[in-house]
């Protein structure tokens, strides 16, 4: 899988399903997603703690919640209505796609592995940023 697939033009698919992992008498793989990355993050986040708030011209992103809770909520750039949102619980992966304004407010203790198309190195990152309002 490269990018989540869409029901129609103007919906994305957030939530990504997982395929049912390898299981032999050595213990599980379980491949999270198939699709190119710049980068891999792990960001630890304490409980109300809220990340995001912005949205990336190019950059994409999927998160693997290893551990906590969240409530993810995301809308496309521009758009002044609620955002939708999601409650993530540990081992849900969810999909950010470009200019698509989001953030993340974390109700637990948390640990997220984020997989994203760009690097993250400072420079590029903030090139390819734009800081928004609080949207949820």
């Amino acid at each position: 899988m490269t990018t989540p697939r869409r029901a129609n033009a103007n919906e994305i698919t957030v939530i990504v399903p997982q395929r049912p992992p390898f299981v032999d008498e050595r213990g599980q793989i379980s491949n999270l997603i198939d699709a190119p990355f710049g980068s891999a993050l792990v960001i630890t986040s304490v409980k109300g703690a809220i990340r995001g708030n912005h949205y990336h011209k190019t950059d994409y992103h999927y998160s693997w919640l290893q551990r906590g809770g969240l409530i993810y909520s995301h809308r496309p750039f521009g758009e002044t209505s609620p955002p939708q949102q999601w409650i993530i619980k540990p081992g849900q992966m969810f999909y950010t796609p470009p200019m698509y304004e989001h953030a993340m407010h974390f109700t637990e203790d948390s640990v997220l592995v984020v997989l994203a198309r760009n690097n993250r190195e400072m420079a590029d990152y903030e090139q390819d940023t734009v800081r928004v309002p609080p949207i949820a």
